[in-house]
């Protein structure tokens, strides 16, 4: 899906796309700065608040509310801004322009369109204006980036605080489980904003996975595999009647093989080549030492070799 989309469409990605969403809340900073020198909120302006959208045609709110960051300690800023750019590079470097550009920009329209299902329910039903531009920030798309990143490079090891050495998958279970409790702990205007921010990551995750490790058909194809080595549960490999036929087999010349094309390409971890599985993608991996080539299966998966 991802390969017929990105051969499609893929020329109106724009690079280094992490670049333009950090800057955004430079002005963002800009505009909080301005609004205590001067006394005037430029913020308020700048929230997604479908009502204001739909009544007072302000359509700039679609997008503009990208520039409110998250944190507003200027210091911690920097920090998350400087962590986020680059696993958003390291990112873009990993999938591609295209792949990361339609799981940023999904994170962005799930977000708007969860505004505006949160309208119809507290606005429409309940007969009255509701403002919900609070509930909706980028928060939740730089946690779905975090996400992203530590399930594409689960034993990278970073330095908390600078201080302590933790592992990205053991940060994305605390997260998870920080995120599991605020779930619960908020109202369903809360629980709105988590969904839409999330989903572009619930997505990403499903087609993704390698399914086709557990479908019926790999499961014959090893069951197959088991009885021509004598692997099978009726035997083993010298022992039983398979291990008797398989000895005998053993003893005679083998007939010749025919020989299979080479592939220009080959999976260092299951094998596969372009020719057994011309369905495949293939891609060098930028972190191991060495030329390591894997298909798109463990390509996000493997230990990178160092």
């Amino acid at each position: 899906m991802w390969n017929k989309l990105e051969k499609k469409i893929g020329k109106f990605a724009i690079p280094k796309l992490i670049n333009y969403l950090i800057g955004g809340y430079a002005i963002g900073y800009v505009f909080e700065f301005l609004a205590q020198v001067l006394g005037f909120s430029f913020v308020s302006y700048l929230t997604l608040e479908p009502w204001y959208i739909i009544h007072e045609f302000q359509i700039w709110r679609v997008i503009t509310w990208v520039l409110i960051a998250p944190q507003q300690n200027i210091l911690f800023a920097l920090i998350m801004m400087f962590f986020y750019w680059q696993l958003g590079t390291v990112l873009e470097q990993t999938w591609g322009t295209f792949k990361f550009n339609v799981y940023i920009f999904g994170g962005i329209i799930f977000t708007v369109i969860g505004a505006f299902v949160l309208y119809g329910i507290y606005g429409v039903l309940n007969g009255a204006p509701a403002m919900i531009g609070a509930y909706f920030s980028t928060y939740y798309i730089n946690m779905s980036i975090f996400l992203a990143f530590a399930l594409s490079y689960p034993e990278m090891q970073i330095l908390l605080y600078f201080i302590i050495p933790i592992k990205m998958k053991w940060m994305a279970v605390v997260y998870g489980v920080l995120i599991f409790f605020e779930f619960f702990s908020v109202g369903w205007a809360g629980r709105v904003a988590i969904i839409a921010s999330l989903l572009n990551f619930l997505i990403f995750f499903v087609t993704t996975r390698n399914w086709h490790s557990i479908s019926p058909k790999e499961f014959a194809r090893k069951q197959r595999f088991r009885q021509a080595t004598g692997q099978g549960f009726g035997g083993f490999a010298g022992f039983g009647p398979q291990g008797h036929q398989q000895e005998q087999r053993t003893q005679q010349s083998p007939p010749p093989r025919k020989q299979e094309p080479v592939g220009r390409h080959k999976c260092a971890i299951c094998g596969r080549t372009d020719v057994s599985n011309p369905e495949l993608t293939f891609r060098f991996c930028s972190k191991c030492n060495g030329n390591y080539e894997y298909c798109n299966d463990h390509l996000f998966t493997h230990t990178h070799v160092q």
